[in-house]
């Protein structure tokens, strides 16, 4: 008796720890998915800013916006190819830990751009505006090449497994088609007994077993 009250409570306890762990996690994971669609939110708004402000302000306001915009819009996109494609290829992981070192050097550059909008030394923050350009064409060439690079090896491998797809159905087709080559001939003697190459023509026909009547 004393057995079998140990092991319910012990069952008991196991499920209760279950249902906290459980509980712990889905929580955990609700507050990941709260803050992700937070921080796309917050990225949707601020980039819809940037681009009222290139498009809206002229002089170094609408250009450091357009910077801020070609960057971010850049470095996006790039982030997104890798990781889509790092799970079908491994051999981008590689190419993904290089882009999270020149994100260091891109998310500095966002800083950099946002402190000069509140600058209120224009005359300053123009003489900065072609080093700025500089650097920012250059961490957004380097995002454009891994990203188009992704992008060409991940079309390779389709493009090649098209073509291995293709020969395997002509092979296939070759098959279904093998009447034309060995197989019987449409119309032959297909499903009947087959017919003796040695037996002569078919003689009179007798009354009996015995010769001729008379």
């Amino acid at each position: 008796m004393e057995a079998a009250i140990l092991i319910l409570t012990l069952l008991f306890v196991a499920f209760v720890v279950l249902a906290v762990y459980a509980g712990v996690k889905a929580v955990r994971a609700a507050k990941r998915g709260v803050d992700r669609t937070i921080t796309q939110a917050r990225r949707s708004v601020e980039d819809t800013t940037l681009r009222a402000k290139s498009y809206g302000q002229p002089g170094v306001q609408g250009e450091l916006a357009q910077l801020r915009l070609s960057l971010r819009t850049s470095m996006r996109a790039t982030q997104d190819a890798l990781n889509a494609g790092v799970a079908e290829d491994a051999s981008l992981r590689e190419s993904l830990e290089l882009f999270e070192r020149l994100s260091v050097h891109g998310r500095e550059l966002d800083d950099d751009l946002r402190r000069l909008e509140r600058e209120p030394d224009r005359a300053t923050v123009a003489t900065l505006l072609p080093g700025l350009k500089e650097r920012t064409g250059r961490i957004t060439h380097s995002a454009e090449s891994l990203r188009w690079a992704a992008r060409d090896r991940a079309r390779r491998f389709a493009d090649d497994d098209l073509a291995a797809l293709n020969a395997e159905i002509d092979v296939e087709a070759g098959a279904l088609r093998h009447w034309t080559t060995d197989g019987p001939v449409p119309g032959g003697n297909a499903g009947g007994p087959p017919r003796s190459e040695t037996a002569g023509p078919a003689g009179p026909a007798t009354s009996g077993a015995g010769g001729p009547t008379a």
